[in-house]
C-alpha cells in the first residue's frame, strides 16, 4: 500500500524530475533479468539531490513512526537501500544494519552486517520493489537471526501481482511512498507521457516477462 495519495504523487513528481525514473515506451530498457521494460527506476539518484533526499527520509520516518513507533533497529537491503536506510536510522536515532543477498564467501561470512540482538524489533528499508523476492530474502535472513520484523517501507513499488502475492504469503506489511499507478497518473498530469502511451505501460505491467518479445 502507499502512505497517502498526496505523498505518492509528490514522490512520483520528484523521481521523474531528476530522472530517477525514466519512461520510454517507444525505446524500452533491458533489465538485468532480461525483461524488456518501458520504465527504468534508479532511486540512488535521489541521494545526489539534498531536498529530495530529505523529503524521502522524512516521509519514510513518518511511515515508521505512525505504523510501528520506534523500532530497535533499521535494516537496509543491500545495496540500493543502504544509504537511505542509514539516513532513516540517523533521523530516528537508532542503530542501522544491512542485509546482503547471501552470506559472504570469506571472512566472517556474514549476511547481516552490523549488530543485531535476537528479539529486537526491526523495520526493513528498501528502495524499490519489483517481484519482492530479494526484499523478502532479506526479511528471512533477519528472522532466522532472531529479529522481530515489524514491516517494510520502500520508496517505489511497481505493483506486480507476483509481489503482492509474495508479501501476502510472507505475512509482511509493505508501505511505499509511491507506486506505478500514481507514477502514471503524475506523468499524465504533467504531460511527461501522452494518452497513447498508457496502453503500452499498462500491458507491460500485466506480463512484464513476456512484454515486447
Amino acid at each position: 500500500m502507499i502512505f497517502n495519495k498526496n505523498t505518492a504523487k509528490k514522490t512520483a513528481e520528484l523521481l521523474l524530475t531528476i530522472k530517477a525514473i525514466k519512461l520510454q515506451p517507444e525505446e524500452p530498457f533491458t533489465w538485468a533479468s532480461g525483461w524488456n521494460s518501458p520504465i527504468y527506476c534508479d532511486n540512488r539518484v535521489t541521494l545526489s539531490f539534498v531536498p529530495i533526499r530529505n523529503f524521502i527520509r522524512e516521509n519514510l520516518v513518518k511511515i515508521i513512526d505512525e505504523k510501528y513507533g520506534k523500532p530497535n533497529v533499521i535494516a537496509g537491503v543491500a545495496t540500493g537501500a543502504i544509504a537511505i536506510g542509514v539516513l532513516v536510522a540517523q533521523e530516528l536515532g537508532i542503530p542501522f544494519i544491512y542485509v546482503r543477498p547471501e552470506p559472504k564467501k570469506h571472512g566472517r561470512k556474514n549476511q547481516i552486517e552490523g549488530y543485531l540482538d535476537s528479539g529486537q524489533n526491526v523495520v526493513v528499508v528498501e528502495d524499490l520493489i519489483s517481484t519482492g523476492k530479494s526484499s523478502l530474502n532479506a526479511v528471512k535472513a533477519l528472522k532466522d537471526a532472531g529479529a522481530n520484523v515489524k514491516g517494510m517501507v520502500a520508496i517505489f513499488n511497481y505493483g506486480f501481482d507476483i509481489a503482492n502475492e509474495n508479501f501476502k504469503d510472507a505475512n509482511l506489511e509493505l508501505t511505499t511512498l509511491s507506486d506505478y499507478n500514481h507514477l502514471i497518473e503524475q506523468a499524465l498530469d504533467t504531460n511527461y507521457i501522452t494518452d497513447k502511451n498508457i496502453e503500452t505501460l499498462k500491458s507491460w505491467r500485466e506480463d512484464p516477462s513476456k512484454w515486447n518479445k
